[in-house]
């Protein structure tokens, strides 16, 4: 499938709108931000082992929270769930990257989080007019009030939030940054696909740092 589109009725490829896109991570940036600031990191670090610390000592929390699907296997794989909390983990690393960078701007964090997790090029300027509410936007009561109690139990929520947020564009998920193939494929197998899983989400997230730095500081993005 392709990870910007969906079959509609007609069995045709539709396109999942810039709108909808920008709707959906908006309240994933408003969702996932303050876990950013709950989870914190070292003041005495350089700007590279900053961005070194989210991608490493974050992802051994958030890798097995992402992984965790992979109990189920392949079964994985057949519901929204794999890419949706991968993709909702990520999501915190790559907007704890964009904060050692100074990057606070509603529009500049949704944008890079377009090119990194969709591989979709939005600009900060595309993605402005965008961020107002317009009618079909899901409304914040719908989706209750947020939670802004830390600890693992209020940090799970949030991530599991953000993953039912990501649900509803699934289908543009396959684009985000993945692990190396052979832990991809042991993540098939039933139980045992949890190590594959973790191994596979851990260098997932690690990428997903690597390609936000790259963005922020306009260095050529490796896949």
């Amino acid at each position: 499938m392709s990870p910007t589109g969906l079959l509609g009725h007609d069995g045709l490829m539709a396109q999942i709108s810039d709108a909808v896109v920008v709707d959906v991570l908006r309240r994933v940036d408003r969702l996932a931000s303050p876990l950013v600031r709950r989870l914190g990191r070292p003041p005495a670090l350089s700007q590279a082992e900053r961005d070194e610390w989210w991608a490493d000592r974050v992802s051994r929390v958030a890798a097995g929270v992402s992984a965790a699907p992979r109990f189920a296997g392949k079964l994985a794989d057949l519901l929204p769930l794999q890419n949706t909390v991968g993709t909702a983990v990520q999501s915190v690393v790559v907007l704890g990257v964009a904060s050692e960078h100074g990057v606070e701007d509603p529009a500049a964090q949704v944008s890079l989080l377009t090119k990194v997790l969709l591989r979709r090029d939005l600009s900060p300027e595309q993605v402005e007019p965008l961020l107002q509410k317009t009618r079909g936007a899901y409304l914040d009561e719908a989706l209750g009030a947020r939670d802004q109690r830390g600890g693992l139990r209020g940090n799970a929520k949030t991530l599991w939030r953000v993953a039912g947020l990501l649900g509803r564009i699934d289908e543009a998920l396959d684009a985000r940054p993945k692990g190396r193939w052979h832990h991809r494929l042991l993540s098939n197998l039933p139980v045992v696909g949890v190590v594959g899983g973790y191994a596979a989400e851990r260098e997932g997230l690690r990428r997903a740092a690597a390609q936000a730095a790259a963005v922020l500081e306009g260095r050529p993005v490796r896949r």
